[in-house]
């Protein structure tokens, strides 16, 4: 069996993105509507585009569809009813006076749960909803591709309470004797696309079979993703890839090795083995130091060839966080509520679990990764500022990050690295459309394009952690510690979310399962005792 193939299986055994359970039918609480014709009133509106907001206005859908986007007066100011598009008998109206509205917002890197974390689909919809996530890209299909397409054919329809479903099937998937030449991957590219899949996810290979692949997926119109895993970086990276026609980049595999110019390899330590995980793990937080200076020639000749092709980076910057503060990650205070007992078990040092690598990880380690981010950020933000496409994913069920808080996480780290908060609203939402090949459809809050919203009580511009789900801290007047913000509303399709009630049914699902198991989050290494 060819090494792309083997590693892609060995990736989705140890992940344990294996077929699951089919997602239950939508509950008749679970959602309000669509409507015949929906407004939302008096909200302010922070669009996908990098506009400032503006508001208050009323937006008018008719079932799936905005209509109207009507401003309906000036801050501060009772807004005169005469000026308001009025509403139709048998019509549903939403007083969100006050609010933030955004465009729905895209997870470019969104895995649906896994048997081996226990990460049920239902469990892991209502988290991604009830934080405003209305689209996601399956990278891998890991549950199989046809589990995906029945629920991303579920989900157009509405009959389950989930996200809308991109699928990129991981290449190679179900080829039995895997691919072994140009014509093996051009026909199974083809066989993927009449399946229906919405393009292809990589994780490297020869490159004759490489270039083959995307060639003939280019020419079918499909989009393509890929991780450069270190199994073939070594003569196949980013640039190889966005010059066969590659249209995003996960992560940031494959990029530095493009920015080399004093070597063709990472200096891998001669007693490396890339099935460590420590080993992999704590060597790729050097690599970007093995790469080109910010700002050089080399790195300014790399960037402007990605830029010219159209190329989009999509991150993924929280998925490797705990690299860099272990202890953040592992004590982030929405596990104690949302994690489900195997989910935690797979997060816990193991030798087999991906993702799962703190055999000895301490002070060096988290150095060095702090230094790696500071280099990474410097190349994202730069792309961005030179008109790049950066997307926003968050790879969620590894690696302590739990799926919807750690998109917004993914968030808070665009703007650490340089995002104005507008950009960071950008590339959540109009910068993923894009990259979908969306943009006529969500985006942003357009007449014509699919009612997906956002709805928030406090501006998120001024602190994203209002988006998380646990809210943010704040002192009242009084002098009482309280929560802001979570979001209030998901709208996706024109249905109306109660999200926070998403989010309390996915608390029931926990209480539920720490019930049957007598089970309490417990640090690793201090199981059983008294602290």
């Amino acid at each position: 069996m060819k090494p792309h193939i083997l590693l892609l299986l060995l990736l989705l055994t140890a992940t344990g993105l294996i077929a699951q359970e089919r997602s239950p039918n939508r509950g008749p609480e679970e959602g309000d509507g669509p409507y015949d014709q929906l407004i939302i009133r008096g909200v302010t509106l922070i669009n996908g585009n990098g506009a400032p907001p503006r508001g208050p206005v009323d937006i008018v859908v008719e079932q799936n569809r905005i209509k109207e986007v009507r401003v309906v007066g000036y801050p501060g100011v009772p807004i005169d009813q005469d000026r308001r598009p009025s509403l139709a008998p048998g019509g549903k109206e939403v007083d969100c006076e006050g609010m933030y509205l955004l465009p729905g917002f895209v997870d470019m890197h969104g895995h649906i749960g896994g048997k081996a974390q226990g990460a049920d689909a239902e469990y892991v919809f209502k988290l991604w909803l009830g934080h405003g996530i209305t689209t996601i890209r399956d990278p891998s299909c890991g549950n199989g591709l046809d589990w995906v397409l029945e629920h991303r054919e579920r989900s157009e329809k509405n009959e389950i309470v989930a996200p809308r479903i991109m699928a990129y099937t991981a290449f190679g998937q179900g080829a039995e004797n895997g691919i072994n030449s140009p014509e093996e991957a051009r026909q199974w590219v083809r066989d993927n696309a009449k399946k229906g899949a919405d393009g292809i996810k990589f994780f490297g290979a020869p490159p004759a079979i490489m270039s083959a692949a995307l060639e003939e997926n280019k020419k079918l119109g499909l989009r393509s993703a890929c991780h450069h895993a270190q199994m073939d970086v070594a003569r196949w990276n980013v640039l190889q890839s966005a010059r066969a026609g590659l249209t995003s980049m996960e992560h940031w595999y494959g990029l530095p090795e493009a920015l080399f110019i004093d070597r063709t390899v990472q200096n891998y330590p001669l007693d490396y083995n890339y099935q460590n995980e420590q080993h992999r793990f704590e060597e790729a937080g050097k690599l970007w130091k093995q790469a080109a200076a910010p700002y050089s020639d080399h790195w300014n000749a790399v960037m402007e060839e990605l830029l010219a092709l159209d190329f989009t980076i999509d991150p993924t910057f929280n998925i490797y966080e705990a690299n860099r503060d272990l202890m953040r990650a592992r004590r982030a205070e929405w596990h104690e509520e949302f994690t489900m007992p195997s989910l935690w078990r797979f997060y816990k040092p193991s030798r087999i679990s991906h993702g799962s690598y703190w055999h000895s990880w301490g002070t060096e380690q988290e150095v060095n990764w702090k230094e790696n981010y500071r280099l990474w950020m410097t190349f994202v933000n730069e792309y961005k500022n030179r008109g790049g496409r950066v997307t926003a994913g968050s790879d969620s069920g590894f690696i302590y990050q739990l799926y919807g808080f750690a998109y917004i996480r993914e968030l808070e780290l665009l703007w650490e690295a340089g995002f104005h908060p507008l950009e960071v609203i950008r590339s959540a939402t109009l910068n993923g459309a894009q990259a979908l090949g969306l943009e006529d459809q969500i985006g942003t809050v357009e007449v014509g394009k699919m009612a997906d919203f956002v709805i928030v009580e406090e501006n998120p511009l001024t602190d994203i952690k209002l988006l998380y789900g646990t809210g943010a801290i704040r002192l009242n007047e009084n002098n009482e510690v309280v929560r802001k913000g979570g979001v209030k509303y998901t709208v996706k399709d024109g249905i109306v979310y109660d999200a926070k009630q998403l989010l309390e049914d996915v608390k029931k699902m926990v209480r539920d399962a720490k019930d049957r198991e007598d089970f309490k989050i417990e640090q690793p290494g201090m199981e059983g005792s008294e602290n």
